[in-house]
């Protein structure tokens, strides 16, 4: 199996991976944010982990949306 390097991608494709890169990493950027913000009674689970895991894992965006939908709990309304 030949492996295609950059250089032999089409602009569409090249387009692509660079626009998925930017929201991952936008993603990612907004994820640690507001975990940095949010007092820790606040997130379900280890501040570090969250963040460790947010950072290292190549996740193409689906880490960051674990977190905002799993990761932090709603403060209570009264």
């Amino acid at each position: 199996m030949v492996r295609k390097q950059w250089k032999d991608l089409n602009p569409r494709t090249r387009g692509l991976i660079l626009g998925a890169g930017v929201i991952d990493g936008i993603a990612k950027i907004a994820a640690l944010l507001d975990l940095l913000q949010r007092p820790p009674e606040q997130i379900r689970g280890s501040k570090r982990v969250w963040a460790i895991s947010i950072v290292l894992v190549n996740s193409i965006g689906a880490l960051p949306v674990a977190y905002f939908l799993l990761g932090r709990q709603r403060p209570y309304r009264v």
